[in-house]
């Protein structure tokens, strides 16, 4: 693992820059299989051959011993890219994967002038390293469960605790000592701008056991960088490489930083990707495994937030797509809005694959920023702005790369919304609870169906009846409507910070309760058709009473 400026290690290169790789200092170091788990490469413990290591820009493979050769950069987060089958070694110091490094040289550290508020990237090494690997012992043909985490955001160290309480400590009781997933992403804005909460962070997510990959947020940045190249140096001290790559059997991870930074301009970021993201991805996508489902994990939505207004750069959108074409199974995956959607990208949005892009755009695990009126154990509510309760997802990928996606409702989640809804996992009904028998049929049942889509099959009943089709309709959640109007009119604070103001959500379905059947309570029910999780019901009622005027 010693530097040297020599070409006289001949190596797999899949990037074409030997030449530019041999004008400057190198470092070399091993992919190993270690065997004892003893993190050293020992006597009888074989180098591992076409292995990639990579600086987020070049590529390059081991020899038939295991060795590698990279450029020395400065400020560079170096890694390998996890091959299948096998599993890395957790770093000692936050139960991260150990799979990565970051450089910084001696005449890199001199050249800083000025401090970044959070620290920068002021430790690395001068070398590279090795890399061990342990031969991952799952058995074959099983799914990979995938925990995936949008928008912890914390933004101090009571939220770390509602991050612990409300979302982790629920995940290790379901378990129940058993396997908690095989793996985790969270996708950006891991805090709110306060990144000293990191390491609390850390301990708390490493509670699950669970090898975890972090994309930046838009909050992950350091503000007081000059440039968007350094904006992310206190994010890598922690997490390493803001783009890699990461391989499962039956799927392919893809994690990007897309949020460009600008500072001094309105915005100050816009979602998009750089010249070396794009050269990375060209040479990783170039040999990629086309049988296993590819999984691109990023902050910002690739779909404009608002009609008109470009959050992410075209121009950016198209080359990616471009790259993306002859991926027969793609999914992606994105967080920031703190509101849930599936978005399926076509022609219309420059997509031109042989089947629309998924893009699910992840709720939040802190729902509207830990907000709302707390239940009986101190958690705040924190209804997201569509409706849809905090939480998190799963994503089961099963061997022949066909994927599975399911939300999970924080179990604190809704409990205080004072309305008249009654709610499961899968949705939130809210209806009258009395009406006049014969009056003006203009009220009806309102089913927010958190994992809907705009092609959703949602039905309802009256009395055991007939089902019938309910109608998609852009309009807020009434149930936060109902919780925004109590924030309205009351004389104290109800929480530290107000629930959410109800938005339009994508996700709503109507359906109109009659007045023209015999007084007394009336059923409800709904089905919803999840197309992964299969028919979900769920059952409310209302009254109709004699009145006269």
């Amino acid at each position: 693992m010693r530097p040297f400026a020599s070409a006289a290690l001949l190596l797999t290169l899949i990037a074409p820059t030997v030449a530019a790789q041999t004008a400057a200092p190198s470092c070399e170091g091993r992919v190993f299989e270690d065997r004892n788990g003893n993190g050293r490469q020992d006597a009888g413990e074989p180098g591992l051959a076409n292995q990639r290591v990579s600086d987020g820009e070049r590529i390059v493979a081991t020899d038939a011993q295991g060795r590698y050769r990279l450029p020395m950069v400065d400020k560079t987060s170096q890694f390998l890219i996890k091959p299948a089958g096998y599993a890395t070694p957790s770093r000692s110091d936050s139960g991260l994967p150990d799979y990565w490094l970051n450089l910084r040289t001696a005449d890199g550290l001199s050249r800083d002038t000025a401090k970044l508020k959070y620290g920068g990237m002021p430790e690395g090494s001068a070398t590279c390293r090795d890399y061990p690997l342990t031969i991952d012992r799952k058995p074959r043909g099983t799914d990979l469960d995938v925990l995936v985490f949008a928008d912890p955001q914390t933004k101090s160290a009571v939220d770390v605790e509602y991050y612990r309480r409300d979302i982790v400590d629920p995940l290790r009781a379901a378990s129940r000592g058993k396997h908690t997933a095989d793996l985790g992403l969270s996708l950006g804005d891991i805090t709110h701008d306060d990144l000293s909460l990191y390491p609390k962070l850390n301990q708390v997510t490493a509670r699950l056991g669970v090898p975890w990959l972090h994309a930046p947020g838009n909050h992950d940045l350091d503000f007081d960088a000059s440039v968007d190249q350094d904006s992310l140096l206190s994010f890598r001290h922690v997490y390493g490489p803001d783009t890699f790559a990461w391989e499962e059997p039956q799927a392919n991870f893809v994690v990007l930083d897309d949020v460009v930074y600008q500072p001094g301009s309105k915005p100050d970021y816009i979602g998009g990707l750089r010249a070396d993201q794009f050269a990375f991805l060209e040479r990783y996508l170039a040999g990629a495994d086309k049988r296993r489902l590819l999984v691109l994990a990023m902050h910002i939505p690739l779909f404009d937030a608002a009609p008109g207004r470009e959050t992410f750069r075209h121009a950016d959108r198209d080359r990616l797509f471009a790259l993306l074409r002859e991926f027969p199974r793609v999914l992606v995956l994105s967080g920031h809005s703190h509101a849930q959607r599936h978005v399926y990208h076509d022609a219309a949005d420059g997509w031109h694959g042989a089947t629309p892009l998924h893009e699910y755009n992840v709720g939040a695990a802190c729902g509207a920023f830990w907000s709302g009126v707390k239940d009986a154990q101190g958690l705040p509510d924190s209804t997201m702005s569509d409706g849809t309760p905090n939480g998190y997802a799963r994503l089961s990928v099963r061997a022949n790369a066909e994927y599975a996606l399911s939300w999970h409702p924080a179990p604190s989640a809704g409990k205080t919304l004072q309305s008249n809804a009654v709610a499961n996992q899968y949705l939130r009904l809210y209806a009258p609870k009395t009406l006049r028998r014969g009056s003006y049929p203009i009220r009806g049942i309102y089913a927010n169906v958190y994992m809907g889509a705009d092609d959703s099959r949602v039905e309802y009943r009256l009395d055991d009846g007939e089902w019938k089709p309910m109608k998609r309709v852009e309009q807020s959640d009434p149930a936060l409507l109902a919780e925004n109007a109590r924030d309205d009119e009351a004389e104290r604070l109800r929480g530290y910070d107000r629930a959410a103001i109800a938005t339009p959500t994508p996700h709503l379905w109507n359906a109109p309760l009659p007045t023209d059947a015999a007084a007394g309570e009336h059923a409800i029910e709904v089905r919803v058709f999840d197309r992964w999780q299969g028919e979900q019901r769920l059952r409310s009622s209302y009254r109709l009473l004699e009145a006269a005027p």
